[in-house]
């Protein structure tokens, strides 16, 4: 049923319960493309989960954050289909309506979609690192920053939609704030495969996802039940805003601009880490603890 081509070699494919997720998936994984002779035991888990996962390889092929992947770029490769990248959809960092002193606090804490995010990423170079971090289930953090747990959050994926009837308020366009200084879209996330398993598996993962996303553009309705029962916001409006905002072109191909804009967020990123070790080197005095700290970062990269 779902290939053309004899035995089906089973592989683990992981990838988040978001709407742009579910929708580039659903043909792939019910058969209603040409598998390539793949089958897919699947697992569907926050990216964040996904991020730490990579680091002992746990997935075949998985979805991960930018940031998470630059962590794992030695063991993992980012496909060409995919991602999640564009204009004006990168993550929100917001404060309970009318409490816009948070953003000028020292020492705010932060609720952020996990460490390995691209969101708090890009917290930590719009806000040079301020704050004290309080990773947590991207849903969990709208009601962090209203009860008073946090003073900001970092909002990403169907939340960054109806935070405003939640009672928070904008802060900060992190995607604008990328935009304005990188001339770049946003790479959010996309889809990494071992590297271990070779450069022909990889190609063949890459048209077998890329056939499943022009199916879901051109079917858009036959993935509806599957991404519907695993959103968290379940208003029919807000999964399309969702599909719309993070499958478009780049899913398809990363192309040029794409290219450009992954490496931009990667230097950005190194040259960021690079101070934070120089930071902690300088702040223990060049002690054993700090430099074998910045040894391992610069291993994992």
């Amino acid at each position: 049923r779902s290939s053309r081509r004899g035995t089906l070699m089973k592989v683990s494919l992981a990838f988040s319960p978001c709407p742009n997720d579910t929708f580039m998936f659903h043909a792939m994984v019910e058969g209603l493309v040409d598998t390539e002779g793949l089958s897919f035991d699947v697992t569907l888990s926050d990216v964040e989960d996904l991020n730490l996962s990579a680091v002992s390889g746990t997935y075949n092929i998985s979805k991960l954050s930018y940031h998470g992947w630059f962590n794992v770029m030695e063991h993992y490769r980012m496909l060409e289909s995919g991602s999640a990248l564009g204009y004006n959809c990168g993550p929100l960092c917001v404060c309970k309506a009318g409490n816009q002193a948070a953003a000028s606090l020292k020492k705010p804490r932060v609720a952020i979609p996990g460490i390995y995010t691209t969101g708090a990423l890009l917290y930590d170079l719009a806000f040079e690192g301020r704050g004290i971090k309080v990773p947590m289930l991207f849903s969990d953090i709208g009601r962090s920053v209203l009860s008073g747990e946090c003073d900001l959050g970092v909002l990403i994926h169907e939340s960054r939609f109806t935070y405003a009837e939640q009672g928070l308020e904008l802060v900060c366009d992190l995607g604008s704030w990328w935009q304005k200084n990188s001339g770049a879209p946003i790479p959010l996330g996309g889809i990494a495969v071992r590297r271990i398993l070779g450069e022909e598996f990889a190609q063949k993962v890459e048209r077998v996802l890329r056939k499943s996303i022009l199916y879901a553009m051109e079917n858009p309705v036959a993935s509806g039940s599957y991404v519907a029962a695993h959103a968290q916001e379940i208003s029919e409006g807000v999964l399309k805003q969702h599909i719309e905002m993070f499958v478009n072109k780049y899913s398809l191909s990363l192309g040029d601009e794409g290219l450009r804009a992954v490496r931009l967020l990667k230097d950005y990123y190194l040259k960021y880490k690079e101070q934070r070790d120089e930071e902690r080197d300088y702040q223990d005095g060049g002690s054993k603890k700090a430099l074998s700290n910045g040894e391992s970062d610069r291993q994992g990269t």
